[in-house]
């Protein structure tokens, strides 16, 4: 399994796991969930429930990746299979993304 941090603004707003190939999950945190005043982090990942549940990394994360020759520098790069957009959105959304949200990889 593998775990990431997402950030709104640099505020904690939940976790995105992948659980196995075809298994993916996001979690508000639940201070963040709680808190009316905080956003959603996009439309399809509203507040209204605090868990989604997809077979497909949401879309989301993948509008937050790299493509075209930038993608394919970064896989070259840092050695990530370019069918990989978890990995991808692990190692290279953690700073300077377009928007307020950034992907933190945590390492248990």
């Amino acid at each position: 399994m593998s775990r990431a941090g997402v950030y709104n603004n640099g505020m904690l707003a939940g976790y995105l796991e992948k659980l196995g190939p075809d298994d993916y999950r996001f979690t508000y945190n639940e201070s963040y969930f709680a808190d009316p005043s905080f956003p959603s982090i996009s439309l399809t990942l509203t507040k209204t429930k605090i868990e989604h549940q997809s077979p497909v990394l949401f879309s989301f994360f993948t509008g937050l990746l790299a493509e075209g020759i930038n993608k394919d520098i970064q896989c070259r790069l840092l050695k990530i299979d370019e069918q990989d957009d978890f990995t991808r959105l692990l190692k290279t959304a953690g700073e300077d993304t377009i928007g307020a949200i950034t992907v933190k990889e945590i390492n248990e």
